[in-house]
């Protein structure tokens, strides 16, 4: 079965499950209308008998199990949307190796500035939320979350690299990885900049994993970075990584960090706050400040 038959199989199956999802919250709605009008009952007649506590239970279990009902079916859907995701994803990359591009996703000699900013962008919102079930911990590269020690990023993923610049000072660039040769030890990666046109080859130490999932700062606030830790972020408008402090943690699932980046043209030696995606900051593997 070819890709794109998959995929497409893949929507139409999507498309089911959005619509059992209205079923389900259009079927539950109901019950919690029921749940609304034996309250204002309550209140009304202003005492709490045996009769209202047995109907509030069977309303409440209902209800909990529409829930529980709904909830599996959006789960099921971002499985698939997952699974697109994939698949698109392995469509790129091959397309990629074999020379052959799509008017969405021109090769990078070609890019313009201003569409890679935006694929950029695109990706961070685009980030899946990690919805774990009660009592689940999130899972590495959920946000501040580590990879574990023996992770290799796969081909296509995107991570921070440490390469050299022209001047021979080293920085931190965005980068695609090409392939790990699980002999030496080492990646090869694409400087993602169309202006950087270069492949690197580097040791794992030199490679940061970028977050798979966004953490919920809801339920998961120990998945984010905390305030005033250093880290690496991603500076506005460019493909580089520098240090900063995190002066803000996200509050909501769409939030972005603000942050501080280290900038000695400053009295205090930060920049004034500034807004980065989750999907790009990482945690910095130098603690002392230059």
């Amino acid at each position: 079965m070819s890709a794109d038959t998959k995929i497409a199989e893949l929507l139409t199956e999507l498309h089911q499950l959005i619509k059992q999802t209205q079923e389900e919250r259009s079927r539950s709605e109901h019950n919690l209308l029921n749940i609304q009008k034996t309250h204002e009952r309550m209140q009304t007649e202003n005492k709490t008998s045996p009769y209202y506590r047995t109907k509030l239970r069977g309303l409440y279990t209902t209800a909990k199990a529409d829930a529980e009902a709904e909830c599996g079916i959006l789960r099921h859907a971002l499985d698939k949307i997952a699974e697109i995701k994939s698949l698109l994803e392995e469509r790129r990359i091959a397309a990629k190796m074999a020379g052959v591009y799509s008017d969405s996703d021109p090769p990078r000699k070609t890019m313009r500035r201003g569409v890679l900013m935006t694929l950029l962008q695109q990706s961070a919102m685009t980030l899946p939320l990690w919805i774990g079930k009660p009592g689940e911990s999130p899972p590495p590269l959920c946000g501040a979350t580590p990879a574990s020690s023996d992770y290799v990023a796969k081909q296509g993923d995107k991570v921070a690299a440490r390469v050299k610049a022209v001047d021979g000072d080293e920085q931190w660039i965005l980068a695609e990885v090409v392939s790990y040769n699980h002999s030496t030890n080492k990646y090869e990666v694409d400087d993602i900049d169309e202006e950087g046109k270069e492949r690197h080859t580097l040791s794992r130490r030199r490679i940061i994993p970028l977050p798979q999932w966004k953490a919920n700062p809801e339920t998961d606030p120990e998945a984010l970075f905390s305030k005033d830790q250093l880290v690496l972020a991603l500076y506005p408008q460019t493909t580089c990584f520098y240090r900063a402090l995190i002066h803000t943690p996200p509050h909501r699932p769409q939030d972005d960090y603000s942050v501080l980046f280290e900038d000695t043209s400053y009295a205090d030696g930060y920049s004034p706050p500034l807004n980065v995606a989750q999907r790009y900051v990482v945690a910095c593997k130098e603690n002392k400040k230059k």
